[in-house]
This record gives structure tokens, sequence and C-alpha cells, in this order.
């Protein structure tokens, strides 16, 4: 009997092949299934996180320029450590390349990986390197460090917590969108030139995405620790329902209230695409979705890049969108599939 990659997911895959892995030692204090795992390490604890980037799946070096890949390889498994309400400390990088690649490539490369441990004040500790038959392959692995009572998982949220986002959305997802379409017009007519003059910033949400480590810094002065939080790698709508599922809770989200990228509501129209949507399913945003003890609710009101959402419900409510004509639908996720 064969069963197919594609009738499992990315998510529900890693929980069929792990569920019977054991934990042998106290000190793990987490291990697979939320953004980064848990160390124990005396009076705080170690976080650790680790991304595959592959060549053809989740990055095309047709328009990826290798400078901003590496890059973003760093910033993709920071997030996940940021996402745990840590502070992201070192990371290794592993590469797998074939003899298409010069030296001068590689090179090319490290310069995105040095600027973001440098922007960041990450160090680079470690890595290996190998050959690959086809592609690029980058494998990144990110450890961080927070006190124990402030590690902040996917699995503490509760009815009447309500529910943010760190910034506007969308942005990726139609940036991709623009780079898709020029490459393909490339393709049919490479005498005509990228039409990219009055997209910059969206482009580089796409291309050189940031990660909110400022967030962190300004959770901690306010005294709030969110009761959950996840990085928006796969989109709103999935990224929600991973919180709902692993506090066994529901949500109600309101289409008004969701902050969309300005310059991608533009650029929406131009593909004919909604902007919600976008917002919802459209992930690489690299925004933090999180949710506050009420308690908290008058502190976070004074910060800033923090926008209220919606509100976390009982399970049997369902996890639903609340429309602006008023109408609740209910949210399925929408984001990036691995299979």
């Amino acid at each position: 009997m064969r069963t197919e990659l594609n009738q499992f997911g990315e998510f529900a895959l890693i929980e069929h092949l792990t569920h019977e892995i054991a934990i042998h030692h106290d000190e793990t204090l987490l291990g697979i299934g939320d953004d980064a795992a848990i160390i124990e390490n005396n009076n705080a604890c170690t976080l650790v996180s680790t991304d595959l980037l592959l060549e053809g799946i989740h990055f095309d070096l047709a328009y990826h320029p290798l400078k901003h890949l590496g890059y973003k390889a760093i910033i993709v498994n920071l997030s996940d450590i940021i996402a745990m309400n840590a502070i992201p400390k070192q990371v290794t990088v592993s590469i797998a390349v074939s003899n298409r690649f010069s030296v001068e490539a590689l090179e090319e490369l490290y310069k995105g990986i040095k600027l973001a441990c440098d922007t960041y004040k990450v160090d680079l500790i470690g890595g290996d390197t190998s050959s690959s038959y086809q592609g690029l392959v980058i494998s990144v692995t990110a450890l961080g460090v927070q006190q124990k009572d402030k590690i902040v998982k996917r699995s503490g949220a509760r009815p009447g917590d309500f529910i943010y986002v760190t910034g506007d959305l969308g942005g990726a997802y139609l940036g991709l969108q623009l780079m898709e379409r020029e490459k393909k017009i490339f393709h049919e007519n490479p005498g005509i030139q990228p039409q990219f003059e009055n997209n910059r910033a969206i482009l580089e949400k796409f291309l050189k995405p940031e990660t909110r480590k400022d967030i962190i810094s300004m959770l901690d002065q306010s005294k709030i620790v969110p009761t959950s939080m996840i990085d928006l790698s796969d989109g709103l709508s999935s990224d929600l329902l991973h919180i709902c599922k692993q506090s066994k809770v529901a949500a109600i989200i309101e289409e008004s209230l969701i902050p969309i990228d300005p310059d991608a509501q533009m650029l929406s129209m131009e593909f004919h695409l909604d902007p919600i949507t976008c917002a919802l399913s459209g992930g690489e945003d690299y925004e933090l979705l999180l949710t506050i003890s009420p308690e908290d609710q008058e502190k976070i009101k004074q910060l800033p890049s923090f926008y209220y959402i919606g509100e976390v419900v009982p399970v049997e409510q369902g996890i639903r969108l609340k429309t602006t004509q008023g109408n609740l639908h209910e949210i399925t996720a929408q984001g990036w599939k691995h299979f």
C-alpha cells in the first residue's frame, strides 16, 4: 500500500511521522510542534529552530538575487525564534550546490548571510557544505535564548484573549505575483525589460523581508507576555488555525481590522485579486500573530505596530471571519502547502 504525501500536508505529515518520538531528557522542555524547540539551560532556556530552502520549491533563481536569498534564509529562521518571544543569538548554515554555481556566486549568497547576521546581531557559528546533483539547497539552524517564564508557545491562547498582528499584510504575496508575471513576459519576449520602478517596496517585502525583533523589546519593556504567538510565514488564515489547534480554542477576526499593505492593495487591483484574500492566504509577511490576555489590553494599545483584529472564543464557536457586511464565514487554511 502506498500513501501519497499530498494526502497529509506538511504539519499532518510531521505529526504522523513523529507522534511516537519520546523525550529522553528533562532539560528538553518542548520538542517538535511549535516554531522552535525549548531546552532548559540553567536560569534561561535555549531555543532551536531549523528550516530547509530548496531551489524550485522555496525560491526561483530566475528572479531571486543570491545576496537577497542569503539574507532571506537567515531572516526566516530568526523569525521562528522571535515568534517564541526569544532573542536570536546564533545560526548555522549548510548548503548543497551543483557545479553550475561558481565561487563568485556563493560569495554573493554569503554577502547576504553576513548582512543579515550583522543587522540582527547574530553569530554564524558553523555549518556544512555538500554537492547537489541539481539545484541549490540551504539549511539554516537558529538558536536563541529567553527566560523560561517569558517563552511564548502556540498553545497558550484562551477564550477572551485579544488577537493582534504586528504590521501590514499581503505585500510579500503581491511581490511574488509581480515577479512571476515579469518572468512570464520575459520568457515570451526577452527583449522586454521588467517593469519594477513603482513597486520597489513590494519587491523588498518578498525578496528581502525583515523580522520583528523590535517587537520582542517592546513587549519586554511594557511587561507584556503574550499568551500565544506565531510568525506569519504560511498566511494569516493558516497560522491562526495553528494557534487555535494547539490551544484548543477558536477565533473570530474582523475583515475591516486586518491591516493591508497599501502598496499591496493597489497592486492587487492590477492583478484582479481581493486584497483581503492576499492578506489571509499569501504568506511570507513575517509579521507576528499574537494573543494577549485582557489585562494587557490597555498596555498594548500604547505601543506602535500592534493591530487588533479579533478575539479568541471557545472551540465550539468555530474559527470565523466577520466580513465588512457583518456576515460570518469559516476560515480554512489556504496558505502555503508543501505537498
